[in-house]
């Protein structure tokens, strides 16, 4: 369902996918005909999350309207990192950084066709930053730059006026990535980069490093950051990084996350991360006004997204899951890594902690303030061990209720959880 040549800016604009351009009537002018663009990821960690499917998907978009993809993995960059407003960032070793670069390139190629007369080609600017010396880098690029230019950026400029300051690494950092774009540009003809719209001074330190070596004009954009409920961006240093390697965030809680988002949110996110069109973003919303309670939006993204990222399989997995948890599938037919994951997300009580009973964990586990309010959820019959009513608050859960050997499912009334952990790891 994606966008064809004459209609990919507007589809990009209609899904909130442009903030800043060097000159949009140019680039809606260059897009016209099939051109090669690049994007680039710096591996300062093992896994990609959900700020870079972002970029992602908008090369995605770009191949399917006729487009050429480089995917820069920068072995190179990554080992620098672009400078945060905030601190100084933890150089990572070199021999960590290449196998993060293997990590990143396997999980963007899925993404986009590596096949046919517009393929996409990873490329990795440690190929041609290496054979540079220093002394190359200061005369053949560096001259190009102007550190009034390169102070006047955001992070920089938040730096300097920091007591912390910028180290020249993280400073340079603007050079390296502008040096890519002519590289690009010379190696493949590549006329248009795009990237996060914290990006925009090295993107276009790079268009001015081309016009001002090789006197051509190329174009660039920039994509909003996606933010979560609280307004942090999707990224390597917020807190709750939604992670696409699974090893990282289970696929049931990636599931959960898009499953729980806010309803002011999920047009946006169904926009940026699916390929649903106007039309079915329009009847998702009347469906969610017309019954706000069953989330339809909400679950429509939550699928689409998983099984983008994890696959159909995924997706199955994590709806039973969440069903047995609140006893509409069975518990037992959970698979051990689907029931670790979802009780992941719970609070957690551990028998033998000063806890055993069933009113002792209720407590233990939050379910209950009081073993008074305890016995009297277990009297009204709100309290279940594993979905089944519990009768008796002084009862220990028996051997034969270790899911898998190890796993207890508390609940209080319809859907206050917590897990049970009878064998600490």
């Amino acid at each position: 369902m994606g966008a064809v040549a004459g209609d990919v800016l507007a589809d990009l604009r209609w899904r909130g996918l442009l903030a800043q351009s060097t000159d949009e009537d140019a680039l809606a002018s260059a897009l016209a005909r099939p051109l090669t663009f690049y994007v680039g990821f710096d591996p300062t960690a093992p896994s990609l999350h959900i700020g870079s499917l972002v970029q992602i998907l908008v090369a995605r978009r770009l191949q399917r309207a006729g487009h050429t993809p480089l995917l820069l993995v920068g072995g190179a960059t990554g080992l620098i990192g672009d400078p945060k407003p905030t601190a100084e960032r933890q150089l990572n070793d070199a021999d960590v950084v290449a196998g993060w670069v293997q990590r990143v390139r396997a999980q963007i190629e899925p993404y986009v066709d590596l096949t046919g007369p517009r393929a996409a080609q990873m490329v990795d600017n440690m190929e041609w930053t290496s054979r540079l010396s220093a002394v190359d880098l200061l005369r053949d690029v560096g001259q190009h730059f102007r550190v009034g230019r390169m102070l006047a950026k955001d992070a920089v400029a938040a730096r300097l006026a920091s007591a912390e300051g910028i180290s020249y690494t993280e400073f340079s950092y603007q050079v390296l990535q502008g040096m890519d774009y002519l590289e690009l540009w010379r190696r493949h003809g590549c006329s248009l980069q795009f990237g996060g719209s914290d990006q925009w001074g090295n993107i276009t330190a790079g268009v001015d490093l081309v016009h001002r070596v090789e006197q051509q004009q190329v174009h660039a954009f920039t994509v909003p950051l996606v933010t979560k409920a609280d307004g942090t961006k999707f990224g390597k240093t917020e807190s709750g990084t939604v992670w696409l390697d699974p090893g990282l965030t289970s696929p049931y809680a990636f599931h959960q996350f898009w499953l729980q988002a806010e309803d002011a949110l999920v047009d946006r996110y169904l926009r940026v991360f699916t390929d649903r069109s106007p039309e079915e973003l329009a009847e998702l919303a009347t469906a969610t006004a017309e019954r706000p309670g069953a989330r339809t939006a909400q679950r429509a993204l939550a699928h689409d997204v998983t099984a983008l990222v994890h696959g159909q399989a995924a997706v199955t997995a994590a709806e039973e899951a969440a069903g047995a948890l609140f006893g509409r599938g069975e518990l037992a037919a959970l698979d051990e890594a689907t029931l670790r994951a979802a009780l992941a997300e719970l609070p957690r009580a551990v028998v033998g902690e000063g806890a055993r009973t069933v009113v002792e964990l209720l407590v233990a586990s939050g379910l209950s303030p009081s073993r008074s309010a305890a016995r009297r959820a277990v009297a009204d019959r709100g309290a279940y061990v594993n979905n089944v009513v519990v009768e008796d608050g002084d009862a220990e859960p028996a051997a034969d209720q270790l899911l898998h050997g190890r796993w207890v499912l508390l609940r209080r009334g319809k859907r206050t959880l917590a897990a049970v952990d009878a064998r600490p790891a």
